[in-house]
């Protein structure tokens, strides 16, 4: 079973797990759980994909404020290729996806498949919690992607023996490798 884990409001952290195709179901997971000691209060929340958001059926802003503090919990957590583990590290798509199921939102699990789902935004109109993409190869490729936190910069797992950190869209490096940017809320 997948379990996402981060910390929440007040030292407490909280746990999310598991795509079930109806509440009860979900219900029946938790409650399981339960009698087996791993956990002792749960509640069940309804996950939405970015077509429902975008549909109105959500509060974008405050989801998008949610996105990058979530992201922030994760500051200096290592980089770690094929990994989206808190424990163990993440590399750049594992954190974008993470951070996005963290928030009730489902995301492929590759950078290339995150660029086929959103929809394209000028860079001049990025809003926090959209996602940046980068061609680091040069190649024509999509190869690494972040979150944007605003103020023309973006939080994001690097490479390898590097930390989740933030770096500016401006720095030449990453202006020269800019492919674009989606959104999904």
């Amino acid at each position: 079973m997948d379990a996402y884990y981060f910390p929440g409001k007040g030292g407490l952290y909280r746990v999310r797990f598991g795509d079930f195709s109806t509440r009860k179901a979900a219900a029946r997971k938790a409650r399981e759980l339960r009698s087996a000691g791993i956990i002792r209060d749960y509640h069940i929340t309804r996950s939405r994909t970015a077509a429902e958001i975008a549909s109105g059926r959500g509060r974008p802003e405050s989801i998008r404020k949610a996105i990058v503090e979530t992201a922030k919990g994760f500051l200096g957590v290592p980089y770690r290729w094929g990994s989206a583990d808190r424990r163990s590290g993440f590399d750049c798509s594992g954190f974008t996806m993470t951070v996005y199921r963290l928030n009730g939102l489902k995301l492929p699990r590759s950078s290339r498949s995150q660029w086929k789902a959103g929809k394209p935004i000028p860079r001049d109109r990025l809003k926090k919690g959209d996602l940046v993409f980068f061609d680091i190869s040069r190649r024509g490729v999509i190869s690494h992607v972040g979150i944007y936190t605003g103020g023309g910069k973006f939080i994001h797992a690097p490479s390898r023996g590097k930390r989740i950190r933030v770096d500016s869209l401006s720095n030449g490096y990453f202006r020269s490798r800019y492919a674009g940017a989606r959104k999904y809320l």
